[in-house]
């Protein structure tokens, strides 16, 4: 029998993990991996954009406590582990000019704090890989940006000895990579392919908006059709923030299935090698224990990275 891999996936608000990634943990999870889901917020600032739960006082008498509950149950249904990082929502600011970030939230916390804290998780759990945010958040959201900044600061300094003595035994993680699942290829691809079965798309209105969109580049496609389905009913236990009748559920499966059969990722550092038409986050570890021996090698400078492709956030 083979040791399990290891899987961390860094998110800044409960849900996020379930619409980015959230087939390709549970995937690795059939597969017998183990997958860690950290949240960087417990999205304390979020609204409720399910129309059927507005005002509804269940809801509102406490949405953070809310919102941890339905965490919870996207947790078991992706059958992943969970950590809460601790910090505050920035919430999304919004008017113009834009309004200040409240203090104490966590796109304002020193970033030694925060990474700090992330490093304790990384060398708790040692993960061979990591996934997160480019380094625009996939979109600009305080949290978003600010998760980036920490995973990538948190990359570097897990495996160091002299960075934060204090948070654990050093582990040099393998990989990092950015979550791509939302991009305009994607919501193209899925698009016309309603219109050429004869169905009105869900995204008529985004190919409006997203007229002048430029994708990045994916190095990494990981097959997934087999868990779209878990992917669903993890979005839907987070009912405040998903509504059922939207277009992330406009799509029926048999055509996402055929069209669009993968999550997508972008390759920013690795300690091996990225091949072209990469189709799996593990590539280059066949298993934990040869995963292990990699993370020894690169923490002790006998492994270099092979693979650097970050640009900083701005």
């Amino acid at each position: 029998m083979t040791e399990p891999r290891r899987l961390m996936a860094v998110h800044a608000h409960p849900d996020d993990e379930s619409s980015k990634g959230a087939a390709t943990m549970a995937r690795y999870v059939a597969g017998g991996d183990e997958v860690l889901v950290v949240s960087c917020t417990g999205g304390e600032r979020g609204d409720v954009l399910n129309p059927r739960l507005k005002g509804d006082p269940d809801v509102m008498r406490d949405l953070p406590a809310f919102r941890r509950e339905e965490m919870r149950r996207a947790q078991e249904i992706l059958g992943v582990r969970h950590v809460w990082l601790g910090f505050v929502d920035s919430g999304l600011p919004e008017g113009d000019p834009l309004p200040p970030l409240p203090p104490g939230c966590f796109a304002l916390e020193p970033i030694d704090i925060a990474t700090e804290a992330l490093v304790r998780v990384v060398r708790e759990s040692r993960p061979h890989v990591i996934t997160t945010y480019d380094e625009n958040g996939g979109y600009p959201h305080p949290d978003h940006v600010m998760c980036h900044v920490v995973s990538l600061a948190a990359f570097r300094a897990a495996g160091d000895p002299a960075a934060f003595p204090h948070a654990g035994e050093p582990w040099q993680p393998l990989k990092l990579y950015y979550n791509q699942t939302l991009s305009g290829r994607r919501i193209r691809a899925l698009h016309e392919g309603m219109l050429l079965r004869g169905h009105k798309s869900p995204f008529a209105e985004w190919m409006e908006r997203w007229a002048k969109r430029t994708d990045r580049e994916t190095t990494t496609h990981v097959r997934c059709v087999d868990h779209f389905e878990t992917r669903n009913q993890a979005l839907l236990a987070h009912a405040t923030q998903i509504d059922p009748d939207g277009a992330f559920f406009g799509i029926p499966l048999d055509i996402e299935r055929e069209v669009w059969p993968t999550e997508d990722f972008e390759a920013a550092l690795s300690y091996v090698p990225i091949r072209d038409g990469e189709d799996d986050l593990f590539a280059g570890i066949e298993d934990g224990a040869q995963g292990d021996e990699m993370a020894a090698r690169a923490r002790s400078g006998e492994l270099a990275l092979a693979y650097d492709d970050v640009k900083e956030a701005s």
